[in-house]
């Protein structure tokens, strides 16, 4: 394959649009009152799940560029330690989320990287699986986010 078009179908993944709505237009879609609400019957908050995305995309985005980077412990280190936040944490996570995407973006695009060779300081991953994984961790628990929200609206939550 193309060089060229698989690191376009890289970004068109990690980017949004086809298929789906992008990332950064869903997440600014959502409101802000969901980092202080819960909804009975799910076991993550609108605020753990929104900083769940954040955190891993952010760990998956540094291991791909940094040989020093330390993530965190596997599995509570992905998880925020409150179940809600507020509104500013939330408006600054979206923020970061939008950013860090941006970044992997900017890393599949550049043509100096081999997008299938290993990551020198890793197990075997590449760029290419790294790309691939937050468009697939991201989708997994964006989909999540927006049930959770539908929920709400339909009158299966509460704003704390």
């Amino acid at each position: 394959m193309n060089e060229e078009l698989l690191r376009a179908h890289l970004v068109e993944l990690l980017g949004g649009g086809s298929a789906h709505q992008s990332v950064e237009e869903a997440l600014r879609e959502l409101p802000e009152w969901l980092a202080g609400s819960t909804v009975p019957g799910f076991t993550n908050t609108p605020w753990r799940l929104l900083e769940h995305i954040r955190i891993a995309q952010w760990d998956i985005l540094e291991f791909s560029r940094d040989a020093d980077h330390v993530s965190p412990a596997f599995p509570d280190g992905y998880w925020p330690a409150s179940n809600t936040g507020s509104e500013k944490d939330w408006l600054d996570s979206v923020e970061a989320i939008c950013s860090d995407l941006q970044s992997m973006i900017d890393l599949v695009e550049d043509p100096s990287i081999d997008l299938g060779a290993k990551i020198q300081h890793g197990t075997g991953q590449t760029v290419l699986r790294e790309a691939m994984l937050v468009s697939d961790h991201n989708a997994y628990h964006l989909g999540q986010l927006m049930m959770l929200w539908k929920s709400m609206e339909e009158g299966g939550g509460k704003q704390n």
